[in-house]
């Protein structure tokens, strides 16, 4: 894997680091690092999680980011421990999943690059990225239902919009695993590679992003999006919108100035 510069930020339970990319912007790295519980996702992580991905989103240094965690685990669910004691009135007042929103307003583009296993709220966070880059072992799953409750951070939501009503059916109902290629061939999981290789082929994808004009990539990336919560007519506008918007910035004149030139462009991120 490419040489990485750690930041200078402690952090309790994740690791940062910015990958270097020749010319381009960088790639900004976050490892989940609680290897002992599998990488379960527990209120400090998730906070540490989401103020790392809003740094990087303001860092005009970064053009893309990478999300992982071990071979053994991306994340294995939520941290049980924070919930078995937990009434309905704690958990409205926790609020817990508001940091959750915080991911979805992210800008530039996160990729998840998941090995080992990837279930409850480790699936759904897995889903809260734009593309996912599975290991072949990788298993997914929404097994909430085993311990008396349903998903709570977009699983029902997320899972049925990517894979279709009756399979995420499947999968919520019955708690079941399911593999790489199972959540591939149903459109949930954007590739898979052997285990050795995951991150790195998430890393080189996340690079490539990193090498586009940024601005298009952020509104490429919000016009997607858009399509999830609304109608196809609405939709629509709202892409066409952030096409015109696009007419207004320096790296649109640029790149089809070299493209008529034949030549490379160069992008000024305005």
């Amino acid at each position: 894997m490419s040489e990485k510069t750690h930041l200078t930020s402690p952090h309790k339970n994740i690791l940062v680091s910015e990958i270097d990319n020749s010319k381009a912007l960088k790639v900004g790295l976050i490892q989940l690092n609680r290897p002992d519980v599998l990488n379960a996702l527990n209120n400090d992580l998730m906070q540490e999680v989401v103020n790392t991905l809003e740094a990087f989103d303001k860092d005009a240094e970064i053009g893309c980011m990478v999300l992982t965690g071990n071979q053994k685990a991306f994340a294995a669910g939520a941290d049980i421990k924070e919930m078995a004691d937990a009434t309905s009135i704690e958990m409205l007042v926790r609020d817990q999943f508001a940091r959750w929103d915080r991911i979805r307003k992210i800008k530039k583009p996160v990729i998840a690059a998941v090995s080992g296993f990837a279930l409850g709220g480790g699936c759904e966070l897995a889903m809260t990225c734009d593309m996912i880059i599975a290991a072949e072992g990788a298993k997914f799953g929404q097994p909430e239902i085993n311990l008396g409750v349903i998903p709570g951070a977009g699983g029902t939501q997320r899972l049925t919009k990517a894979i279709g009503k009756a399979r995420a059916m499947e999968m919520i109902l019955t708690g079941r695993m399911y593999t790489a290629k199972d959540m591939y061939n149903a459109g949930l999981v954007t590739k898979v590679v052997d285990t050795d290789i995951y991150l790195d082929e998430a890393i080189e994808i996340a690079k490539e992003i990193a090498t586009k004009p940024t601005i298009a990539v952020q509104l490429a990336k919000e016009s997607i999006l858009k399509s999830f919560d609304s109608t196809i007519e609405s939709g629509l506008e709202f892409e066409r919108k952030n096409f015109y918007l696009l007419f207004s910035t320096e790296d649109k004149f640029e790149g089809m100035k070299a493209f008529l030139e034949k030549r490379k462009a160069e992008w000024k991120g305005k």
